[in-house]
């Protein structure tokens, strides 16, 4: 038995990458769920690999499902390939496609073939051994928090408060507003009595004073 060392590459940014571990006696269906885990995607969504070469041209398919479409050759079956049957030379490539509406593709590149007596077979593979960049997110930003973000609404009511101000500052707003109105009626009492006493002249320059304000 061997070690298999891959690497996937998220097709739009090679700075993107997963290493991952299996043994060349599992079967493509276990390379699958492994690549899916190592980028935090769901296993809900058709897929396939593809046989490739150092250009990146697309072989035979190892497809999860027989699917609705042409086929060149009938399909492989993850589950009932094992991986080391198709590795054909000491790099060999392969293109993985996942959810065909979106088309997510990552490449594949065999980096390292651990023989037997190297291996720690304490370990369960398949496994995650390196993860460098930060993946794209399946369904949009919102993913990123998840079950947290929906925690974090149910706690604070988010859904309520998301078009202003709750009814604590409506509140506040109202009792600003006759404070106002009180303080206006005092400066206009106040104002009537200095006309009383001294004329409109005064009592002008006060009400123009206090809206100046």
């Amino acid at each position: 038995m061997a070690i298999l060392k891959f690497r996937v590459y998220w097709e739009e940014d090679d700075a993107i990458y997963r290493d991952v571990l299996v043994k060349h006696t599992q079967s493509f269906i276990s390379l699958h769920e492994i690549i899916l885990k190592s980028f935090e995607f769901d296993q809900l969504h058709a897929a396939t690999f593809y046989r490739s070469n150092d250009i990146w041209k697309r072989g035979r398919e190892i497809s999860k499902e027989v699917y609705e479409k042409e086929y060149v050759v009938p399909p492989l079956m993850m589950s009932e390939t094992a991986i080391g049957t198709e590795i054909i030379d000491t790099n060999q490539h392969f293109i993985y496609v996942y959810d065909f509406a979106k088309t997510w593709t990552f490449l594949i590149e065999l980096i390292q073939v651990i023989k037997n007596s190297d291996a720690d077979l304490t370990l369960d593979y398949p496994m995650v051994s390196r993860t460098e960049g930060v993946g794209p997110m399946q369904y949009g930003s919102k993913g990123l928090l998840g079950k947290n973000f929906a925690d974090i609404e149910e706690k604070y009511d988010l859904s309520e408060a998301k078009d202003g101000f709750g009814e604590e500052g409506e509140d506040a707003e109202g009792e600003d507003h006759e404070e106002d109105t009180d303080d206006d009626a005092a400066d206009e009492e106040d104002t009537n009595a200095s006309d009383d006493e001294g004329g409109s002249g005064n009592g002008g320059y006060l009400d123009d004073s206090f809206e100046a304000y």
